[in-house]
């Protein structure tokens, strides 16, 4: 068994340990972002595959990334509009960033605030995470924490004692995925967030 209470979740993710909670969209598999190569070894996942920097609020987020007082004035009014909620900004990241976190290019970073009070208060408390599904890569992601343990039974699981396990707790829609382009945004994957904004 590798359900824990959230106390011991986060002590393990603090310490660097492969963790998985739930999202608003499917679950995660979160680590320290220095530690990315773990989460790549377990989903077996390619390293052209960037992880995505998932944090409790844009403030903790905004010191991975780089632009100019513009473009910071431009970002914060989309994260304002859509955070948290399914929405990933692809954005330049900073030296803050790990190159482990997206080995093939470390020039950018997706960040993402989850609109989930679950997610926020493990967040709040390990800082940012690197992220993603919790699947092997190529395959569904998994929708359930029993899931997960099964997959995954080294992985430090959140225990939901309020939760009843056979359901899905979460959507399976992922985040919609916007890159910014200099002066304008492009949409990388369309999900459940409709980006309406001026460029």
């Amino acid at each position: 068994m590798t359900q824990v209470p959230l106390s011991t979740l986060v002590a393990g993710a603090r310490s660097g340990k492969l963790v998985s909670f739930p999202t608003d969209t499917v679950p995660a598999l979160a680590v320290q972002p220095d530690k990315s190569e773990l989460i790549f070894a377990a989903k077996q996942r390619s390293p052209k595959k960037p992880l995505i920097l998932m944090g409790a609020s844009p403030k903790s987020l905004w010191p991975f990334v780089r632009g100019t007082a513009e473009e910071l004035e431009s970002w914060q009014e989309v994260a304002q509009k859509y955070w948290p909620g399914a929405l990933t900004l692809v954005l330049p990241a900073s030296a803050n960033v790990p190159a482990v976190m997206n080995p093939t290019d470390t020039t950018t970073i997706g960040i993402r605030v989850p609109n989930s009070k679950l997610a926020i208060a493990i967040l709040s408390q390990t800082g940012p995470l690197a992220t993603t599904s919790a699947n092997y890569s190529g395959e569904p992601p998994l929708e359930t924490m029993v899931e997960v343990e099964k997959v995954f039974p080294y992985v430090l699981t959140l225990q939901l004692t309020d939760v009843v396990q056979a359901e899905p707790i979460t959507t399976d829609i992922p985040s919609t995925v916007a890159q910014w382009t200099g002066n304008s945004w492009n949409i990388l994957r369309q999900g459940s967030v409709q980006l309406n904004i001026k460029s």
